[in-house]
This record gives structure tokens, sequence and C-alpha cells, in this order.
């Protein structure tokens, strides 16, 4: 019986779940014969907040989000100076 365990981001629709979890059942059929009613999926979400890349929550704005909002108050200040 193989058992597949599937940690990611939260954040994905029930459909996309049910998509992945078909797809990985598929997979374990074709790739090692296994019979489909016996193929367990496992998905585990987990809280940006608690999912680190790079010593960074995935949770915190990434570099490039923080620099456009930057960018967008800088244009904003602009235009308010010379409205």
């Amino acid at each position: 019986m193989p058992l597949i365990q599937v940690t990611m981001i939260e954040g994905r629709s029930t459909a996309m779940k049910a998509a992945l979890i078909h797809g990985l059942t598929e997979a374990a059929v074709a790739a090692i014969g296994a019979p489909r009613e016996s193929v367990r999926v496992i998905l585990q979400d987990v809280p940006g907040a608690h999912w680190g890349v790079g010593g960074v929550p995935k949770s915190a704005p990434s570099q490039q989000a923080q620099q456009t909002q930057q960018t967008q108050q800088t244009q904003q200040t602009r235009e308010e100076r010379h409205g």
C-alpha cells in the first residue's frame, strides 16, 4: 500500500487538491503497478508563516513586492507634489 505525503503552503483550492490527489495516484499506478485502490495520498497544508525559505517566512512580503510598493509610493508622492 503506497502512501504519498505532500506538504505544501496553504492556499490551493479543493479542486486543485483533488487534481493533485488524482495525479499522484495515477503516477503510483503507472510507476510501480500499485493497485489504484491501495494508493493513499495525504496532503498537509502549512501556513506561510510556518514555512521558511532562505531564512524568511513565505508569508513575509517578497523583496520584489516590497520594491514595487516603494516605487508606487514614490510615484504617488511625486504626483502629489507636482499635481
